[in-house]
């Protein structure tokens, strides 16, 4: 089994369990990864997911071995390629080429990184909603050496989260991103000591989790998809997610509030 499930409470780690190649992904292992997450978004139990790479490496890409033994690209295209293009008559997207790369998720996934998070494997690094970097891990385009382009939304992430000067830098020299680095440029939002990156994740996704959830999902609804919209626009998708919102859960909120909780700024008692 190339992907594991573990289960605490609200909070859900996937692991991408294949060190023998740095987790790289095959077909195998990105269909597991996004029934995973498809089963994470289902669970009404679950509330944030942690994703998190065995063996010390959270993903080195797509399995670059697997592909050379389909041999020429004809092959490539007919057993692989085919089957992940986007329809043509719109409708729902296949899995991306890395597994739940295209998902679009109603609750938040926080990256656990430890190791290489290069070539796809970034790319699943920023398909998640906050990234926790292990002081000695990095991001890279790597495949730029191999010719192979990104493919699982790299283009899309990357300039939205540092810029589109400094991504195209990235992206195009292929060079290797410290921790440091990421986190000085927005790439992360956390950086620690080396092998406590999944319990770093697992911590922030537990303090997440005891929120009430109405209120988490509509504000991060609101942040990924008003992303590029005219102000109107968003400030209009922002209100229409946040009134259900705060119907749902908010008014409640504001009588434990009135009651005494939380005052002066504490969060220990909501």
């Amino acid at each position: 089994m190339t992907v594991r499930v573990e289960r605490d409470g609200p909070v859900t780690t996937v692991i991408n369990d294949r060190p023998e190649a740095r987790n790289a992904c095959d077909p195998e292992t990105s269909d597991a990864l996004q029934a995973a997450f498809l089963a994470f978004d289902a669970d009404p139990e679950a509330r944030v997911a942690v994703f998190w790479g065995a063996g010390g490496t959270f993903c080195a890409g797509w399995d670059l071995t697997y592909a050379a033994e389909l041999g020429d690209p004809e092959r490539f295209r007919e057993s692989v390629a085919e089957g992940l293009a986007f329809p043509a008559e719109g409708g729902p997207a296949p899995r991306g080429p890395m597994g739940p790369s295209r998902l679009q998720l109603s609750k938040p996934v926080i990256a656990a990184v430890e190791g290489a998070a290069v070539a796809g494997g970034m790319e699943l690094a920023l398909w998640c909603d906050v990234r926790v970097m292990a002081a000695t891990a990095f991001f890279g385009v790597y495949c730029r050496r191999w010719g192979i382009p990104l493919i699982d939304g790299g283009t899309v992430r990357l300039p939205r989260l540092v810029g589109q000067g400094r991504a195209l830098e990235i992206i195009l020299t292929g060079r290797k991103v410290s921790a440091e680095e990421a986190l000085r440029i927005g790439l992360c939002e956390t950086v620690v000591a080396p092998g406590q990156a999944r319990e770093a994740a697992e911590a922030m996704a537990r303090e997440i989790a005891r929120f009430p959830q109405e209120a988490v999902r509509a504000d991060r609804l609101s942040v990924l998809t008003g992303h590029g919209l005219p102000a109107r626009t968003a400030l209009e998708q922002e209100w229409h997610n946040g009134i259900l919102a705060h119907l749902r859960e908010g008014a409640a909120g504001a009588g434990r509030f009135a009651g005494g909780l939380g005052r002066g700024g504490d969060f220990s008692r909501i």
